[in-house]
């Protein structure tokens, strides 16, 4: 094909076709791209008629790409790169009048402990946008990101896709929280000896703690994991138990009352909160705008 017979291709079926390939489902497509299902089921319709290729095959309630449409999605997808970079450089994104829809990864912590802030923010300058939040780690952080399940992230990170970008938000100060009548946990020998409640949306009974009290040649005595952490204030009230959480979900547990939160009580390993999006987005003005708004309301100096 040469470049006069790029007049017969439609681009915006060729957008369709990524966010198809990034979705695997329509009726998600269709709310991307604010259109209605029919429209993109006639674009898929057309696609493969201009392919040659079913290029989809629908599989329970997923759709599956054939080998075709997986090669396309690697040569089209570097092209639509560059042609959304070159426009978007003279594109306006006005927060107050969009009704964008945003999908983005926060782990448990942050979502607890961050979301509500944050959410309060966007309603007095963006008050038509949607969130919608996937739950997302440093382990599925990538995977996420390189599906683009996700346009960004907040969480600790780990192995990114290469194409990720990342900045740094904030060191996470972990914060020991108990029941408000409770006696104190103020060192290193009375943090060891009280039960401890775990909160892990893996079910994981150890965490960085546990490995910072290996070094002292300590250990302490987790009996209780939780997945989520809405339910742990009400676990703490009325017992020994601790539980040691970052200073943001502290600050959130002591807030709703008969909950107290002190220093950990010994020498603990830095983490990294950071914001990771997908360099394909990076000059995106809505995503750029986004961006900025977490790191006002996130970002610590």
């Amino acid at each position: 094909m040469n470049r006069s017979d790029l007049r017969h291709t439609d681009l915006s079926q060729l957008v369709i076709f990524e966010m198809l390939m990034l979705e695997r489902n329509l009726t998600r497509t269709a709310e991307k791209m604010f259109l209605g299902q029919p429209a993109i089921s006639a674009a898929l319709r057309r696609l493969r008629v201009y392919f040659g290729d079913p290029l989809f095959i629908r599989t329970g309630r997923k759709m599956e790409p054939t080998a075709r449409a997986e090669r396309l999605f690697e040569e089209l997808r570097p092209a639509l790169d560059v042609m959304s970079l070159a426009l978007s450089n003279n594109a306006v994104f006005n927060p107050q009048s969009s009704h964008a829809t945003f999908r983005i990864g926060l782990s448990e912590g942050v979502e607890y402990g961050l979301l509500p802030e944050f959410l309060q923010h966007l309603r007095g300058i963006a008050p038509n946008v949607v969130i919608i939040v996937r739950h997302t780690d440093r382990l599925r952080m990538p995977d996420l990101l390189a599906n683009g399940e996700i346009s960004l992230g907040v969480s600790q990170t780990k192995d990114l896709p290469a194409n990720a970008k990342k900045r740094f938000l904030r060191d996470l100060r972990p914060m020991v929280v108990s029941a408000l009548d409770s006696a104190p946990a103020d060192t290193l020998a009375a943090y060891c000896q009280r039960p401890h409640v775990n909160v892990s949306p893996n079910g994981d009974i150890n965490s960085m703690i546990d490995t910072d009290l290996e070094r002292l040649g300590r250990g302490r005595h987790v009996e209780l994991v939780i997945s989520q952490w809405s339910s742990l204030s009400r676990l703490l009230i009325g017992t020994r138990l601790l539980a040691t959480v970052p200073d943001y979900v502290a600050d959130s547990l002591v807030a709703q009352g008969n909950i107290k939160a002190e220093p950990v009580p010994f020498d603990v390993s830095s983490i990294a909160l950071s914001l990771v999006w997908r360099g394909a987005l990076d000059a995106d003005p809505a995503e750029r705008w986004l961006r900025g708004e977490l790191v006002k309301c996130l970002a610590r100096p």
